[in-house]
């Protein structure tokens, strides 16, 4: 029986994670035990991520137990890790896709069915992301945006105690907690139309690259179809060397299409573009030269 040590964050949604990874493992056949270790992310609650700095701050720590060989297997939400992985660490297996949407979640003194999003002006929105900023100033220039840290459970009590009208979160993380949304209105937004984070809704599995056994083992895991998906995603962010600062969102609904949002400054409110072509990194530099270029006039935009 294969022994394996699964390395978390402790937070709600890292430990339902790891747990369902665990299940997984246990159904082929292994021992698994799982370790909890404090990120940077975790250890800063009091900044945005657009005012950290550096990147992987959820993951440096758990690369770090992998490479020292005290964990053998890292699970991270996959839209956490740094696009160039530490040299000596591989993505094994890639999880099911689910809900790749965001969800506004809004408090019902702020709700109002004749706005959109159904929700009043001049609202007070949460969220520390630059990628969900620049789509918010895009879409509700009139909405007031106020940083929001601290895990899922954290947050949406911070909303239901009016300290915001509303708040930004992932539908995956909702969906894999079952929490009580405590009467709070829940809209969910088109991942077609309010882009996600590259493979939003997708778990990691990261191991030793030297590990071949464990790859091996865990090949019966893996989804081939996801990890081709969120690959084109993953590129775009990789070649604009983007991290948790970058106001950037990228989403393949589809093979042969792409769907990116993208500000220079979230401040300035995201531009929306939609690519239909061959399914290959050709698709990518046509994204990265129009969003580089200060002028382009044959770009379709989705809206």
């Amino acid at each position: 029986m294969r022994k394996i040590r699964i390395g978390s964050r402790g937070s709600d949604l890292a430990l339902w994670q790891a747990n369902h990874v665990k299940n997984q493992l246990e159904a082929l056949g292994a021992e698994v035990t799982i370790t909890i270790i404090k990120t940077q992310g975790d250890e800063i609650q009091h900044l945005s991520f657009d005012k950290l700095e550096g990147k992987g701050f959820f993951t440096k720590e758990i690369e770090q137990a992998l490479l020292q060989e005290t964990i053998d297997l890292a699970v991270h939400s996959h839209k956490d890790l740094e696009t160039n992985p530490p040299e000596g660490l591989i993505i094994a297996a890639v999880s099911e896709r689910e809900n790749p949407a965001d969800v506004l979640l809004i408090h019902p003194k702020a709700f109002d069915e004749t706005a959109f999003w159904s929700l009043k002006q001049e609202a007070v929105v949460g969220t520390s992301s630059a990628r969900r900023k620049s789509q918010l100033v895009g879409y509700r220039p009139d909405v007031k945006i106020k940083d929001l840290r601290g895990n899922v459970p954290t947050r949406l009590q911070k909303l239901v105690d009016g300290e915001y009208d509303a708040i930004l979160l992932a539908k995956a993380g909702l969906d894999r907690l079952k929490l009580d949304l405590k009467g709070m209105h829940e809209i969910v937004l088109d991942p077609e139309q309010f882009i996600p984070a590259p493979a939003q809704g997708v778990l990691a599995l990261q191991i030793r690259e030297s590990d071949h056994d464990l790859y091996n083992f865990m090949q019966a895991m893996n989804h081939e179809d996801i990890q081709s998906q969120i690959a084109l995603e993953r590129t775009v962010l990789n070649r604009l060397q983007g991290g948790c600062q970058l106001p950037l969102g990228a989403y393949c609904p589809e093979e042969g299409r792409l769907l990116v949002s993208f500000a220079h400054d979230w401040e300035q409110g995201a531009q929306w573009f939609e690519f239909e072509g061959p399914h290959d990194l050709d698709m990518v530099d046509v994204v990265l030269e129009a969003l580089l270029a200060e002028e382009d006039e044959d770009q379709e935009y989705i809206s």
